[in-house]
């Protein structure tokens, strides 16, 4: 329980945004697929129709493992704030999003950079929704959730709110 200086109790919801839980989640995915995807396949070639190895079911190679590997750690280090995870999620939901599209539409790699398959084009169709998706109905940051209680003494840390008194009197 935090307090504000204008002498009423601020209360603040410390649970994670789904923002938050996404980033934490597909980011850890993301960072390990990188680092075991170089156990398949740690070529660098490029071009049209470049074929990597599977790895899990999808296809991979360097490229591709380097920026799973890059994804994982910038979705990582969004995860602890309202905010960057928000923005992140919503950005990285838009970029994947894009990545999905060209995936679909050239059906064999992207930018002739990493080579994709039809289990790629679901991941990254899944990854680009639910960013989304968790952004849009994230809370941005903690001035958003903050709540005030209102007549309760700042001074006397023992003095029970009345959500407390109500859950004390409450039959079990």
């Amino acid at each position: 329980m935090a307090h504000a200086s204008s002498g009423r109790a601020i209360a603040r919801d410390d649970r994670r945004t789904p923002a938050q839980w996404y980033c934490l989640l597909a980011g850890l995915a993301l960072l390990l697929a990188g680092i075991f995807g170089f156990i398949s396949d740690s070529s660098f070639e490029t071009g049209d129709g470049i074929q990597g190895d599977r790895f899990l079911g999808f296809e991979v190679n360097a490229i591709h493992n380097l920026i799973h590997i890059g994804s994982g750690l910038v979705l990582l280090a969004a995860s602890p704030k309202r905010a960057s995870a928000r923005a992140v999620a919503l950005g990285f939901g838009l970029v994947y999003g894009l990545v999905a599209i060209i995936g679909l539409i050239d059906g064999e790699d992207v930018l002739g950079l990493i080579p994709i398959n039809s289990a790629d084009n679901l991941l990254h169709i899944a990854l680009a929704a639910l960013g989304i998706l968790t952004g849009l109905i994230s809370r941005n940051d903690d001035r958003d959730h903050e709540r005030a209680v209102i007549g309760r003494d700042t001074h006397s840390r023992f003095q029970p709110d009345a959500a407390t008194t109500r859950r004390q009197r409450a039959p079990r």
